[in-house]
């Protein structure tokens, strides 16, 4: 007999377009497909709602905390379950989720620490119906808690290279022939975009041809970040190129992908640029040292800019045996990270909710 179609709310607070909100989609479309009636509530005028529109989704929106929580106090009900993929909104729906007697799951995304109101997250976080994490990292706060968590981790899409924008990328930045090091992340502290540029620098004065493009969003470092370019005199070598929409399309053009965050839940752009078969060198912070392991990439410590040079300039010495690491690298995450295994366990995960919740929630 064929499980009935649940009704699933999904709710991100977020503006712009990074992880978190691709994930989100992805999920939703997962969901779509198997039969099941999404609908989405997120932040007005975000990217993501903008996106979700343009695939059909019924999408209902608000403008901050309280009016999240407003909605949710009069329309909650309707759903069979409230789906949280940001941490902002857990507190209003888990508030509202009591009120109507529907479940709540909470994907979490970072794997930073819970800091000195950890009673208050615990009173939080154990409300919740189900914790999610996206990796083992982002899972040990909740855990350490008292917060059963289930892991499932983010999922990637393969990409077809459109190879008339990636000409053009590099026409655009006179960037034919030369070897590119490239990273997608925003100038934040955590992502650690100055230990970054201080590698540049040595593998730089290695290699004649090499160049650095950074895709990102300015953040709490951009300052810090453009000031290293210039006491490094790399102008012309580390490139700051803002924040490109689906910039895992470019990773092509990459002779190695490199992330030097300090924290890292899991690393989605990690696993676009594994998939396109481009080495990957990355620091162990949190998910990371999951993702890239066993053969499938190089990892240093966070703020180590030697080691990362290092391991920056073997990838373009050794080319060889950085596409053996890559092809071991994307078999995989092709194997892993697939959309329709995330969405399969989410389900999973939903329909024991409802079970433990019992009739007539």
């Amino acid at each position: 007999m064929a499980e009935t179609a649940l009704r699933i709310l999904q709710i991100n607070t977020e503006r712009g377009w990074r992880g978190g909100e691709r994930q989100t989609l992805l999920t939703a479309v997962g969901l779509r497909e198997r039969g099941h009636d999404v609908e989405l509530l997120l932040r007005k005028g975000s990217a993501l709602a903008e996106r979700a529109r343009a695939l059909g989704f019924v999408v209902h929106t608000a403008g901050g905390g309280f009016s999240f929580g407003g909605w949710l106090a009069v329309h909650g009900g309707r759903y069979d379950v409230l789906h949280a993929q940001t941490a902002k909104v857990v507190a209003w729906a888990v508030i509202v989720a009591f009120a109507h007697r529907r479940p709540v799951v909470f994907s979490r995304r970072t794997s930073f620490p819970v800091g000195a109101r950890s009673w208050l997250t615990r009173l939080k976080w154990r409300r919740l119906d189900q914790m999610v994490a996206i990796s083992e990292a982002a899972a040990d706060a909740p855990r350490s808690l008292g917060v059963s968590t289930q892991v499932i981790p983010s999922a990637v899409l393969p990409i077809t290279v459109d190879a008339s924008r990636l000409q053009h990328f590099l026409k655009q930045h006179a960037l034919e022939g030369r070897r590119l090091v490239g990273t997608a992340a925003a100038l934040s502290v955590e992502k650690d975009p100055v230990t970054l540029i201080q590698a540049a620098a040595k593998v730089c004065a290695q290699f004649e041809d090499v160049v650095f493009v950074h895709w990102g969003a300015t953040g709490a470092a951009s300052h810090a970040a453009e000031q290293a370019i210039a006491e490094l005199g790399l102008q012309d070598r580390y490139l700051l190129l803002g924040f490109e929409p689906e910039v895992e399309q470019l990773f092509a053009a990459l002779s190695v992908f490199v992330m030097a965050s300090r924290f890292e839940a899991l690393g989605s752009s990690v696993l676009d640029a594994m998939l396109q078969n481009v080495p990957v060198v990355s620091t162990d912070a949190g998910g990371l040292k999951e993702t890239v392991s066993q053969g499938r990439g190089l990892v240093c410590a966070p703020g180590d800019a030697a080691a990362m040079a290092a391991h920056i300039s073997f990838m373009l010495a050794q080319p060889e045996q950085a596409q053996a690491m890559a092809r071991v690298a994307c078999a995989a995450v092709s194997a892993e990270y697939a959309v329709d295994g995330m969405v399969e366990r989410y389900v999973e995960v939903y329909r024991a909710v409802l079970r433990r919740q019992g009739p007539g929630h």
